[in-house]
């Protein structure tokens, strides 16, 4: 299983816990994989940077390792004693494409038969050097895309390197109304058509997940309650 955490802290200082969360992480029982990973300001992968909210993506071995990192790990303690607001959801992975970093993070025997009710998505990409102007040229058509999805419940951009190494974490009421914004919009299936005839990225991921057990806030409120 996997879970997503949106940490927003009250001050730009929070950008040092990149650096001093990482040495934690690589010891933390029962974590398979994982990116820490700063926040952008639009719904989708952008320029601007929120440098108060951060985000970590973990895959885990089992359900009660992310129970052992919530309770007993200084992160999740800093987290509970240092942030203004916070939210993190449980993720059961539904099916994914393509690898992350050279891995896919997701063995087939974890990747279970979706249902029904809400679906969680994460895009993932290595733009290339001689294509980021032209994919930053189109983020803000995709943002305007997203804000006109009634389906879409929540959706943040999010990334490991400036510019260069970026995702989208998107919440959708149901796979329908996932499958609408992807396939049924001329508008974003342009934008896909130029990613693959012009070779924007070098590496991709998609992954959809069955979300579960969130729990804080998110601007304000939980998108999934």
């Amino acid at each position: 299983m996997a879970s997503f955490h949106l940490i927003r802290y009250d001050s730009a200082d929070a950008m040092r816990h990149m650096a001093f969360d990482r040495p934690l992480l690589r010891r933390t029982g029962g974590l398979t994989f994982w990116r820490l990973l700063g926040t952008g300001r639009g719904r989708s992968m952008s320029l601007g940077a929120d440098l108060r909210r951060w985000a970590l993506f973990a895959v885990w071995r089992e359900e009660a390792d992310l129970e052992a990192f919530l309770r007993d790990s200084p992160i999740a303690g800093r987290w509970r004693a240092e942030a203004v607001e916070r939210w993190q959801v449980r993720l059961a992975p539904l099916g994914s494409r393509g690898t992350w970093g050279g891995r896919d993070p997701f063995p087939p025997d974890v990747v279970r038969q979706g249902g029904s009710g809400p679906v969680a998505v994460l895009t993932r990409a290595s733009i290339r050097a001689r294509r980021l102007a032209a994919f930053y040229r189109s983020v803000p058509r995709v943002d305007r895309l997203l804000a006109r999805q009634d389906g879409c419940l929540a959706s943040v951009g999010v990334g490991e390197w400036p510019l260069a190494r970026q995702a989208t974490f998107s919440l959708w009421r149901d796979a329908a109304a996932m499958r609408r914004f992807a396939y049924g919009d001329d508008e974003h299936l342009r934008v896909v058509a130029r990613v693959r005839a012009d070779d924007w990225y070098s590496e991709e991921l998609f992954a959809r997940f069955s979300p579960y057990g969130s729990e804080g806030t998110w601007n304000g409120s939980d998108p999934l309650a």
